[in-house]
């Protein structure tokens, strides 16, 4: 069965640095993603590693906080039926080089660090990261 959900998506700075954000949402909105709210901000790199303190224990966390905290950020609420599982698909593998033809990934991923997109996992994780960015 499906279901409407919400799910959070990131453009991440090599993709804000190319302004690729209109090119990305078109395509999210083109697969009945509705952009339900966004913005461009900057964040710290304190505020990346609360961020991503899931990935703490990762080898590769340091550099994503540093990465995500280098330059200005578009946060974006999707949301959608099964959201959260049809963004995934949307954005391919975190490698580019490995990503699915015509994914967000394939398309305008640099490499596996810079790979110009973020989403939720589960619906857990999209609540949480949804929190973290709109919090009133």
């Amino acid at each position: 069965m499906n279901k409407t959900e919400q799910t959070l998506s990131i453009i991440k700075p090599d993709a804000v640095e190319r302004n690729l954000g209109e090119d990305i949402k078109k395509i999210l909105v083109n697969n009945n993603l509705l952009v339900k709210d966004s913005k461009k901000l900057r964040i710290s790199k304190d505020e990346a590693e609360e961020f991503y303190r899931v990935h703490q224990s990762k080898p590769f966390y340091n550099d994503l906080c540093n990465y995500l905290s280098s330059g200005p950020i578009e946060v974006i609420i999707l949301e959608g039926e099964d959201a959260i599982i049809k963004y995934r698909r949307l954005m391919g593998a975190t490698d580019p080089k490995k990503a699915e033809k015509n994914t967000i990934r394939q398309l305008y991923g640099l490499s596996i660090d810079k790979n110009s997109v973020h989403g939720s996992d589960s619906l857990e994780n999209a609540k949480k990261e949804i929190d973290f960015f709109f919090k009133d």
